[in-house]
């Protein structure tokens, strides 16, 4: 089975399996892993490099052959490879909405604070939490952390 390739959606679809067989979350995982949730996610779809440490954690945690995933994961990633611009997918779509609505805003207040610039998404981390508040109602909160890139002057 190691010399076999598997698709990226057959792969995904592989690691998604076994993650439902084992009831397992993808923050266990992280922590089986020494890796955030996210970025373990991010491996399953194909847009995040798997390092051998992943592979093996993952192997282990989810009862697949370590052969076979060093062989699909290790790869670099095509990273957005997949998403159709605009997104169908409805929280997708919502994410792509916010940017769509706020991304100019986004864009002045971070000039103003750190100059002409962006931010990375390369040296960059993020993070998923969930809010209860006092009326029971669930937020999620979005956390992201890049890098800031000045641009240079030539």
């Amino acid at each position: 089975m190691s010399g076999t390739f598997l698709s990226k959606s057959e792969i995904t679809n592989l690691l998604v399996q076994a993650k439902q067989e084992r009831k397992i979350s993808f923050e266990e995982l992280g922590k089986a892993i020494g890796r955030d949730e996210v970025a373990v996610a991010a491996i399953f779809y194909g847009q995040h490099h798997a390092s051998p440490e992943d592979i093996a954690g993952l192997s282990k945690a989810l009862g697949l052959n370590e052969d076979q995933l060093s062989y699909q994961l290790s790869n670099f990633p095509d990273r957005g490879s997949d998403v159709q611009m605009p997104p169908k997918e409805p929280l997708i779509y919502r994410l792509y909405e916010i940017v769509q609505n706020y991304g100019q805003a986004y864009k002045a207040v971070m000039n103003e604070k750190f100059g002409d610039g962006i931010m990375s998404a390369i040296a960059f981390s993020t993070k998923v939490d969930k809010e209860v508040d006092e009326h029971g109602n669930t937020w999620v909160n979005i956390s992201m952390r890049g890098k800031w890139l000045p641009y240079s002057r030539f």
